[in-house]
């Protein structure tokens, strides 16, 4: 049995929740959305959560605390954290929090290739950007509102605060770089481009 060095966020969510008290599979991925933490890991597959607990079983990070039998239900195994599940969910813990990790997300790659395209299209790119953007910072601005209400304690919220600042930073560099775009700042020439476009062989 060898325990792994690294975990996933999903993995760490799994051993979190199961701290609380044992549940199967479809307690977790409910508990995962009625607490919010669907914004910051990724449950859309339920298959990737079925694998990631079974990588955890194999791993003697949770055990099977038993199975539950209901006519109204099919059948329902249940998992518990186990010493060692806890200790681990602590060390990767810990280091996500303490360790940036470069994760290679699309939109920088995306960033990367803008010279495929001319800038009127760029342009129309980012405004559309801004656009989904501005909606969801907006959704989730009303849903920290309405959480505060609730009186619950900020460390409650933290990863809520780090979104709405990530999205905000981003907002307003797109539009730094769209006024840029249309004001003429920001220009290239084919020229130019030729000059850097020697592949070495």
């Amino acid at each position: 049995m060898t325990t792994p060095r690294t975990g996933s966020p999903l993995a760490l969510t799994v051993l979190a929740l199961l701290q609380y008290r044992p549940l199967h599979p479809y307690g977790i991925q409910r508990l995962i959305r009625q607490w919010g933490k669907d914004k910051v890991v990724n449950v859309g597959q339920r298959t990737s959560l079925y694998r990631t607990i079974d990588r955890l079983t194999a791993a003697g990070l949770i055990g099977v605390r038993e199975t539950e039998r209901d006519q109204a239900y099919p059948e329902r195994t249940v998992y518990e954290i186990t010493d060692t599940g806890r200790a681990v969910a602590r060390e990767w813990l810990l280091d996500m929090l303490a360790m940036p990790k470069q994760e290679f997300p699309e939109f920088p790659a995306a960033l990367s290739h803008l010279l495929m395209l001319a800038p009127q299209e760029i342009r129309d790119a980012f405004d559309r950007r801004v656009g989904t953007l501005s909606e969801a910072l907006a959704t989730l601005e009303a849903e920290m509102s309405a959480e505060s209400g609730h009186g619950l304690p900020r460390i409650t919220m933290l990863e809520a605060e780090y979104l709405r600042a990530v999205m905000a930073a981003e907002l307003q560099w797109l539009r730094s770089v769209t006024d840029d775009l249309r004001s003429g700042n920001l220009t290239w020439s084919a020229a130019d481009l030729l000059a850097f476009a020697e592949i070495p062989e």
